[in-house]
């Protein structure tokens, strides 16, 4: 029983605490996205911190999808997605990575990967299983791992000079016979990590040896960078039959807010993935996925996008360093991890509140994609995470201000 104005009990408070935004006075924080995004509002500071490109994709995919609209694709698609885009999802697969998914029993469209997540981990997982991440990891999981009632277990990925690295020692014995899932990503979120071939076969010895599933989250898969491939889990042998492989629309074409995800895998496992997904959003974007349906036969556009955002990482993470900042330069995605310790800056979360006030300029800690107070949390403290999916002027003018804070810590 509540009053007036108390929050509700409810699973929606063990995801809050999972995603740690539960206060000890039992209120609701936001998350730190919209904390940040909020503060680069309220003081013009240049916001680094959410991954949002400033610049559309292309023309044409636009063009389709205000066709599909003018033409009357303005209801309900069909609950599995538009026949066309799973037919091109299944052709892009196997064009691409050798993957053959029958877009009629083995391929789900879904409200951004976000959604094919969520449906995943409640369809697949619940009380008494354990659901085996990386950390840091997109705050998501957590939260719908919470929702699902499962144990969420991590395993580190450990800072090196040249990239972050899988510790294989702790994966080995964090899945045991209770993991239902491994949840992978890569191109990895925040770090730009990408797994290389030996960690994957770790991660694929593991699934075999306990009879695990492994549900992969590769939204980046063609943002690589200096000749690293992305190398599909699902195949690795013995892995197609125990793998949901996930992807979406919005950071290969930069149409984040289209909400177009999708997930393909064998029939059995998508069948449950798609049971609890009808009743979430049961089908959206009907505009949206004809328009889709044509950019993923576009492989010029994504290779385009990741040679341009090449250049723009490289700007901002030689401006980082200038400043002060030690950076881990990223092997995809749209983001690069910097450590404000340097600068004598030890806690990452304070950093990012300050920023906007020191340079005008906003970030993300990384401690908020850990769990709280865990060892990674603590290795991680003073790492914070900027984007460089934005214009290069945007970047330049960001540069800058991030330079002349270094200046003035260093006297």
């Amino acid at each position: 029983m509540t009053t007036h104005g108390d929050l509700p009990p409810g699973r929606w408070q063990a995801a809050a605490r999972a995603a740690g935004l539960l206060r000890p006075d039992g209120t609701v924080a936001a998350t730190i996205f919209a904390e940040m995004t909020d503060l680069a509002r309220r003081t013009g500071a240049i916001n680094l911190g959410q991954g949002a490109p400033d610049v559309d994709g292309p023309a044409t995919v636009k063009h389709a999808a205000q066709r599909a609209i003018a033409e009357g694709h303005n209801q309900y698609p069909p609950g599995p997605g538009v026949l066309e885009l799973r037919n091109a999802i299944s052709d892009h697969q196997y064009r691409h990575y050798g993957l053959d998914a029958d877009p009629d029993t083995e391929v789900l469209v879904t409200t951004g990967a976000t959604e094919a997540l969520a449906a995943t981990i409640l369809a697949l997982a619940g009380p008494g299983d354990d659901v085996v991440t990386l950390e840091p990891f997109y705050d998501s999981y957590a939260a719908s791992i919470a929702l699902a009632g499962a144990r969420h277990v991590t395993v580190p990925l450990v800072p090196g000079p040249h990239r972050f690295a899988l510790d294989v020692d702790a994966l080995r014995a964090a899945v045991t016979d209770r993991t239902r899932i491994i949840l992978v990503n890569s191109p990895h979120n925040p770090t730009g990590t990408v797994l290389t071939l030996d960690e994957l076969d770790a991660i694929a010895s593991v699934a075999r040896r306990h009879d695990a599933l492994v549900v992969t989250d590769e939204v980046y898969e063609h943002l690589v960078y200096d000749d690293v491939e992305h190398v599909p889990i699902a195949t690795l042998p013995g892995m197609r039959g125990r793998t949901l492989t996930i992807s979406s629309a919005g950071k290969t074409f930069s149409f984040t807010g289209w909400k177009v995800g999708w997930l393909h895998g064998p029939a059995p496992l998508v069948t449950a993935v798609r049971t609890v997904k009808q009743f979430l959003t049961y089908a959206s974007g009907a505009p949206f996925q004809p328009a889709i349906a044509d950019a993923l036969a576009d492989d010029e556009t994504p290779r385009a996008l990741a040679h341009s955002l090449a250049t723009r990482r490289d700007l901002l993470c030689s401006g980082l360093v200038e400043a002060g900042f030690q950076v881990v330069v990223p092997q995809g995605t749209y983001f690069v991890v910097a450590d404000g310790a340097p600068l004598g800056f030890d806690d990452g979360v304070a950093l990012c509140r300050e920023l906007p006030d020191l340079a005008g300029v906003v970030g993300v800690p990384v401690a908020a994609f850990c769990t709280p107070g865990s060892a990674t949390a603590r290795a991680l403290a003073s790492r914070v995470r900027f984007t460089f999916v934005k214009r290069e002027d945007v970047l330049r003018d960001a540069v800058g201000r991030l330079g002349r804070l270094g200046r003035e810590r260093r006297g």
